[in-house]
């Protein structure tokens, strides 16, 4: 066999992957819906593109848990991107307040049948989601919203934000029982309390209206199973300081820039 036969019969070397402290990097998206990450931060109000670029330089900034520092990475927009620990979103501040009716589930899973997300669906071109929770025959006033921020300050039963419930019994509640509620109820060795709670003015014993910083209403339930009562209605009539006043059972409205700056800095 001639040399030249030989040599074309060798298989060129090639090196293997070199391993580089990349390697752990997150992979960009390649799906159409992607933005840069300057861009995404830039466009979440925290600072100029050319200043986020210095941020992503220095890793101050994580993409789904990882830290990105590769100029022009790019993002999907429901990717979780956080700038300085925090999260950031790019979409416009979004908070709809929905007077829910009977037969709707708080939740955004369309497998719970009709929930509050399909009578919002019109209110905002944002992904909007509920706080807290109201059972499907509880009924009243919920906020909708993706501000993350908003979302922690409801979430903090310690500093949360106050809800008044509209709770009717099925027989009149009595004096001793609602001190009870007052004072702090002890339920499997821990003690439940609640902001206030009182008779309503002008209605019967069985109507009682109490204030909770709890995002969900089950601890009402907890609390007048302990007593044996049986709630028969439950309306959520005011968050802070919003009320129902002109929004019909199954309709909605958007907040004030007023209304949300009182809401984030409501005690």
């Amino acid at each position: 066999m001639s040399r030249e036969r030989q040599e074309k019969g060798k298989r060129p070397f090639t090196k293997g992957p070199k391993k580089n402290a990349s390697a752990n990097k997150p992979k960009p998206n390649k799906n159409s819906n992607e933005v840069r990450l300057n861009k995404y931060i830039a466009n979440s109000g925290m600072c100029s593109r050319r200043e986020a670029d210095m941020h992503i330089s220095i890793g101050s900034v994580t993409v789904n848990g990882k830290v990105v520092t590769e100029m022009g990475y790019k993002v999907k927009l429901d990717d979780e991107v956080r700038f300085d620990g925090a999260r950031i979103n790019p979409e416009k501040k979004a908070y709809v307040l929905l007077n829910k009716p009977k037969g709707f589930a708080t939740t955004t899973s369309d497998a719970k049948g009709r929930t509050v997300m399909d009578l919002v669906a019109n209110s905002t071109n944002s992904r909007i989601k509920p706080i807290g929770r109201l059972g499907r025959n509880s009924t009243g006033l919920i906020l909708c919203t993706n501000d993350d921020e908003l979302t922690q300050k409801f979430t903090n039963s310690k500093t949360g934000v106050k809800r008044l419930f509209h709770v009717e019994l099925d027989k009149n509640l009595k004096q001793e029982d609602l001190k009870q509620i007052q004072e702090g109820i002890t339920v499997d060795g821990k003690k439940i309390t609640v902001v206030e709670a009182s008779y309503i003015k002008g209605a019967p014993k069985k109507e009682v209206g109490i204030s909770i910083l709890n995002i969900g209403n089950s601890v009402l339930r907890t609390i007048f199973e302990k007593l044996n009562y049986d709630i028969l209605k439950l309306d959520c009539v005011m968050i802070g300081e919003l009320t129902k006043k002109d929004i019909a059972r199954g309709r909605w409205r958007h907040l004030t820039e007023q209304e949300v700056i009182n809401l984030k800095h409501f005690k």
